[in-house]
């Protein structure tokens, strides 16, 4: 899994088009439960803008099947983001990755995990820091992206910490809840970019 940068949340074009310019590799439209869903007509118009410069990712916690193909037919997604648990009942095409989430408060070991997966804090899109610790003793061994509590002031010292393959930010980057700053989302993605690139270079 190539290291990858994704912005998630994200509902306008404007913002879509910030990150997509100081060099997103992935943009999560988030179709759970929260103050940064997106309807799935608006996230197929953010879809045209995304691609092919960016991964599109769905982002969901415990979806109705229904709504799950739903939005894999209309939005078309190259990812699809969940709870490790809802994969069991969402019939995925082969072509669509999955990003299986796990969070710091569940007990599991490395052995169990999935080749590939999301690390974060115990509540999603609260800002809740994951442990770095944990993190990076998983990233050891599978592809981790981390997730939860990232902001530009800490994310090259968790890059450094924990190796990831990827990582994930949200409430880092916005003014206030629910609403990005293009700013913020410039000077995080250099950030994160710096970090990967003191890593490649050691």
């Amino acid at each position: 899994m190539k290291e990858f940068i994704k912005i998630c949340g994200l509902r306008d074009t404007d913002m879509v088009e910030v990150a997509l310019a100081h060099g997103a590799d992935a943009i999560g439209l988030v179709f759970a439960r929260s103050v940064r869903s997106i309807p799935v007509p608006d996230a197929r118009v953010l879809v045209d803008v995304i691609r092919p410069a960016a991964k599109v990712v769905a982002v969901m916690r415990h979806p109705a099947q229904q709504f799950a193909v739903e939005v894999l037919d209309r939005v078309q997604t190259a990812i699809f983001q969940t709870d490790v648990e809802d994969f069991a009942n969402l019939p995925l095409p082969g072509s669509v990755q999955r990003l299986p989430v796990y969070r710091d408060t569940a007990q599991f070991t490395i052995e169990d995990l999935p080749r590939t997966l999301l690390f974060e804090g115990g509540d999603s899109g609260t800002g809740e820091t994951a442990d770095w610790d944990r993190a990076a003793e998983i990233a050891k061994a599978r592809n981790l992206v981390l997730a939860g509590g990232l902001s530009a002031e800490n994310v090259h010292d968790a890059i450094l910490a924990v190796r990831p393959a990827g990582i994930d930010v949200s409430s880092g980057v916005e003014v206030h809840r629910g609403h990005k700053d293009a700013g913020a989302i410039r000077a995080f993605i250099e950030a994160a970019r710096t970090a990967f690139e003191t890593i490649s270079s050691e």
